[in-house]
């Protein structure tokens, strides 16, 4: 038996995995490919659902079925147009995991998702959010810093290990945000995180549909050009998205401040500008992810971006983070015997 098969117990029972390792669900990355690749590895992938339309939604999830016997999970963005479609798709599709982001369900929604027989799992990215996503019935929190790339939140990651992790013992919490390494994964485990979550590290397989253009702008980059971008104004309330700094991002700023003058104008509402933004990262990270533009495209990653650089087979990428997490645990029991 492993050091390491005592603290992923918790991860493992939940999820009904090998190893509470989670693929974020990241827009035109998380396919039935990669995410029926991660469970076939150990680990557990989730769909990502986003702006996508209802009936690919519907195919994807079948898909996914087909090509891994594991169980998988959907991740369902509450901002999106087709939200309520969606969570009802998912709901009949017997999936065995929700996961919602982008926003905070209602209590009605999380218990939509668990009278289908589901288990949810809720975004946290503040202190009051996570117990708020508990109080409603959550099953396990996925703490996610400010760390990681796409759509992030306010706070690190350090400060919510210490404010939610330390803190909640209810519910499994899994942590994400800057997470690249198994050593890394090893303290998380050892400060009582069920798992683990990682989206960058996992866009560089081999399995991942993502460009070579795409990976080979991640494999160049530096932990510092992973940067948020601004919000100019509260009447536009824009969750910031962590990409590499490149032309898409200045596009990006000049869409808001369009967006505003029209709020001026009044010729769009609050509801619309937001759904204009979101459709704005939807298609530049198509281009990015897809067509291989790194210039205009979006290149969203987490600042563990530099912490990788160089593409590997998923279960490699999968052994090395169990491997190192199991080497690291011996090393500090060796120490602390000492």
């Amino acid at each position: 038996m492993m050091l390491i098969d005592r603290f992923i117990e918790r991860g493992k029972q939940f999820l009904g995995c090998k190893y509470p390792i989670l693929c974020g669900a990241m827009t035109w990355v998380s396919d039935p490919q990669l995410v029926s690749a991660i469970g076939n590895a150990g680990g557990f992938g989730l769909l990502a659902g986003g702006n996508m339309p209802v009936e690919t939604l519907r195919a994807q999830i079948a898909e996914t079925s087909r090509l891994t016997p594991h169980p998988f999970g959907v991740n369902v963005i509450t901002l999106a147009p087709a939200y309520k479609e969606h969570l009802k798709i998912i709901c009949d599709s017997g999936v065995q995991f929700i996961v919602f982001a982008g926003g905070i369900p209602k209590r009605n929604e999380i218990q939509q998702a668990k009278s289908c027989g589901a288990k949810v799992i809720c975004f946290a990215s503040t202190e009051p959010l996570a117990m708020m996503q508990i109080e409603r019935g959550a099953d396990a929190l996925m703490l996610e810093g400010s760390e990681a790339g796409g759509h992030i939140g306010p706070v690190a990651l350090s400060v919510l290990i210490q404010q939610i992790l330390f803190q909640v013992d209810t519910v499994p919490i899994f942590i994400a945000g800057g997470i690249a390494t198994g050593r890394m994964m090893a303290h998380l485990l050892m400060m009582g995180a069920a798992g683990i979550q990682m989206g960058t590290r996992f866009v560089m397989s081999q399995e991942c549909v993502a460009h070579p253009n795409f990976k080979e702008a991640f494999a160049r980059a530096k932990a510092k050009d992973a940067i948020a971008a601004p919000q100019f104004d509260g009447r536009l309330p824009v969750i910031p998205v962590r990409a590499l700094k490149n032309d898409g991002t200045l596009e990006f700023s000049k869409l808001q401040l369009e967006l505003l003058h029209k709020l001026d104008e009044g010729t769009i509402d609050r509801e619309e500008a937001q759904f204009e933004v979101e459709r704005f990262w939807v298609g530049a990270l198509r281009r990015a992810v897809i067509e291989g533009d790194v210039a205009k495209g979006s290149l969203m990653a987490g600042q563990s971006v530099g912490l990788v650089n160089r593409i590997m087979p998923l279960q490699a990428i999968m052994d090395e983070m169990v491997n190192d997490a199991e080497a690291e645990l011996q090393r500090l029991r060796k120490i602390m015997k000492e």
